[in-house]
């Protein structure tokens, strides 16, 4: 009996559910009255902070420092940097990207009236300004000088002070002024800038027309209530110090970092860095229903993805995972009645996969060896055999794991001791513009929205259906019995 009650039980083990991923389904096209470019793309990656693109880069080193996470948010979606650095550079990461589209500057380069055109004609090109408001000691607005004030014809000479080369004539504004009024008086008055100033005319800010321009040609950039730029930050589950800084230096999300997040450390400090601070917190990563039911009652948003990146080899060093799309459908059944969003991480190849995920119930995707290869992505250009391609490396690959990523795969070896990875390192294919693949991957999933007759990412949750997909079927479904001749801009062949 002994015996028999033995076999069953691991005879039981055996008889487990099935699972899949992006290419086990296909979406069921559906009547439609959606045109593609219709489709709306807005959506919620936590509980208060919605984009107009539901896309975010990965917290991977070789993916997301601050260059892209400020094009990610003018593109309308979110970078979130990654935390291989201190705890200080963090916080001026922060910094960084919510001062890069501010309608107001408030690190100004002034110049003093005391000083020489020469000295500030050498300031203002170190420091990449055309132009410079001239405070004395308190700061107080006495004028503005600019290249135009300087130039030879002129006949202002480089021994000048510049009080003889200043305008001292300075339309000014008030700390409340909107990019529209700004604007105004610029035009106006012919002007390139305008000082901010206090009631006593102290220096405040400045509004500048490149500024102002650059906002208005990303007009659908993920923003703040203060108009700054939106970022998030990756933070390692042990690591309130550095959610503190990065809270308090203007982050809008924090994720809690960690490849498996249903630990019962893990929760525990994730719930002591959210109730340390005022950003949303998204947790993750996480795979399953069970482990969505230990995090809904804080979390703020759910991360899911165990094993499904390209260079993340967790399911073969640990034997464990969980295919994507089973994962994402089992985490958003619990989410959904909770209101809380759900980012799809890793294993989308095609844009087709994006919309996918969402269809299993995911809010936004999260992409990393997608965007690797472009010029945003820190990772350095290497060639070979003629061909461009970025460094890429997964967070549990030994290099990264070495720059003080290891806590992400809850392991903390010492110096001297031999990590075990859980990811590689590789290289990818040089791409260009984040803009351009953004285009690319957007239009692709809104193309999507059209076949199934969805207005809304919340109607692609709703509304679409999978049909399961044979081996043939999906040969059938990539390019096949041809030479590609020309490559197209948003399709890689399979390997």
């Amino acid at each position: 009996m002994a015996k028999e009650s033995y076999e069953q039980r691991f005879l039981e083990k055996l008889n487990v559910p099935e699972t899949l991923t992006f290419d086990d389904v296909l979406l069921r096209p559906t009547e439609s009255n959606v045109e593609p470019e219709q489709a709306g793309t807005d959506t919620n990656v936590s509980k208060s902070v919605t984009l107009s693109v539901p896309v975010l880069s990965a917290a991977m080193d070789t993916v997301t420092s601050t260059e892209m996470a400020i094009e990610m948010a003018r593109q309308g979606g979110l970078g979130v940097l990654h935390r291989n650095m201190s705890v200080e550079a963090t916080g001026d990461a922060v910094e960084r990207v919510k001062r890069a589209d501010e309608l107001i500057i408030r690190d100004v380069v002034t110049a003093s009236p005391d000083q020489t055109v020469q000295e500030v004609d050498a300031m203002m090109s170190s420091e990449g300004v055309s132009g410079a408001p001239v405070v004395d000691d308190d700061d107080i607005v006495l004028g503005i000088i600019s290249g135009t004030d300087i130039r030879p014809y002129l006949e202002v000479g480089d021994r000048d002070e510049v009080r003889e080369a200043m305008t001292d004539e300075v339309i000014t504004a008030s700390d409340d002024v909107t990019a529209r009024e700004a604007l105004e008086l610029m035009y106006e008055h012919k002007i390139e800038r305008v000082p901010i100033v206090d009631e006593n005319g102290t220096l405040t800010g400045l509004v500048t027309m490149q500024g102002i321009l650059q906002r208005r040609e990303y007009d659908a950039a993920a923003r703040d209530s203060s108009g700054r730029l939106r970022v998030g930050v990756a933070v390692g589950p042990f690591e309130e110090d550095r959610a503190v800084v990065a809270d308090e230096a203007g982050a809008d999300v924090l994720f809690i970092d960690c490849a498996h997040a249903h630990n019962r450390s893990v929760i525990d400090s994730a719930k002591a860095i959210k109730s340390a601070v005022d950003a949303d917190v998204v947790v993750g990563n996480i795979g399953t229903a069970e482990a969505a039911r230990e995090l809904i009652d804080f979390a703020d948003g759910l991360k899911v993805g165990i094993g499904p990146g390209s260079i993340c080899t967790t399911r073969v060093v640990s034997g464990a995972g969980m295919p994507q799309i089973t994962a994402i459908a089992s985490v958003a059944d619990v989410a959904a009645e909770h209101d809380v969003p759900v980012i799809a991480d890793g294993g989308i190849r095609y844009s087709g996969d994006a919309i996918k995920a969402i269809a299993a119930g995911a809010d936004a995707v999260m992409l990393g060896s997608y965007f690797a290869g472009t010029d945003e992505a820190p990772g350095r250009i290497i060639t070979m055999n003629g061909k461009k391609y970025k460094q890429y490396r997964g967070m549990g690959s030994v290099g990264a794991m070495q720059s003080g990523g290891g806590d992400r795969y809850l392991k903390d070896a010492d110096e001297d001791e031999e990590y075990v990875p859980e990811g590689v390192e590789a290289a990818t294919p040089y791409k260009g513009s984040l803009e351009s693949e953004l285009h690319q991957l957007v239009g692709g999933m809104q193309s999507g929205m059209g076949y199934v007759g969805a207005e809304s990412i919340q109607d692609v949750k709703e509304t679409a259906e999978f049909v399961r997909v044979s081996p043939a079927g999906q040969t059938e479904g990539h390019p096949h019995d041809v030479v590609i001749t020309d490559e197209a801009p948003n399709y890689k062949p399979r390997e």
